[in-house]
């Protein structure tokens, strides 16, 4: 796995062993994205500027199992819509579930929505899901208000992406325990019902026997008191 990370001059730099970014949705909306927005300076030149309708998720710079940061200069797929255009070079982004809102404070003040899309290979409609999932941020409420909104009115507008590679080996493993489990209780049911088959099934032949034996008896009292 690549060690993590950032750009100086368009150029990765290894950080130090120990390093980790991990930001917290918050953060990433008011530490990175709004100072973006409002072309202030960031907390770490460690988010790269990207066209990401250019790039497949693999090429990234960057890419690799652990998650990446880009900012993105997202474009709407129309001129008068306020659809965006999720095209990439082999294939397309694709949204799925609901929006989450992100808050602030204790009065829960609305800063930021995130979007959560998977990657398809091909065309739309009929194209391959792939593992690769990307969180987009962007602002909203009452941060890109007031007159000082710096939102391009050309519908184009930053956003900040997180985008990784889903493991899939914990969920496997989890299934397939979960299929372990259920295998084990059928068999473990159909054993049970065998042998409850099985005991009526003795008792049965145990009557059976029973009577025979009783006719028997009575057959050779019967002949034992003719020859007497």
């Amino acid at each position: 796995m690549d060690k993590p990370g950032f750009f100086r001059n368009g150029v990765m730099v290894k950080l130090p062993p120990g390093f980790r970014f991990h930001p917290t949705d918050e953060e990433l909306v008011m530490q990175y994205l709004r100072r973006k927005v409002y072309s202030c300076p960031l907390p770490a030149s460690i988010i790269p500027e990207i066209d990401l309708g250019k790039h497949d998720p693999w090429e990234l710079p960057g890419a690799s199992e652990q998650e990446q940061y880009y900012f993105n200069l997202r474009e709407s797929k129309y001129p008068s819509g306020s659809r965006h255009n999720r095209a990439a070079s082999s294939g397309y982004w694709k949204a799925t579930g609901r929006d989450k809102q992100i808050s602030v404070g204790k009065g829960g003040q609305v800063v930021g929505m995130k979007k959560v899309l998977v990657f398809y290979q091909g065309k739309p409609p009929r194209g391959c899901r792939t593992d690769w999932i990307m969180h987009e941020y962007r602002l909203a409420g009452a941060v890109i208000t007031g007159d000082r909104n710096p939102i391009i009115k050309s519908g184009r507008d930053w956003v900040l992406c997180r985008i990784f590679l889903k493991k899939r080996a914990a969920k496997m493993n989890t299934e397939c325990s979960r299929g372990f489990i259920d295998f084990f209780k059928q068999a473990s049911s159909s054993s049970s019902s065998s042998s409850s088959a099985s005991s009526c099934v003795t008792d049965v032949s145990d009557g059976s026997n029973t009577s025979e034996e009783e006719n028997s008896c009575s057959t050779d009292s019967s002949s034992g008191g003719r020859e007497a």
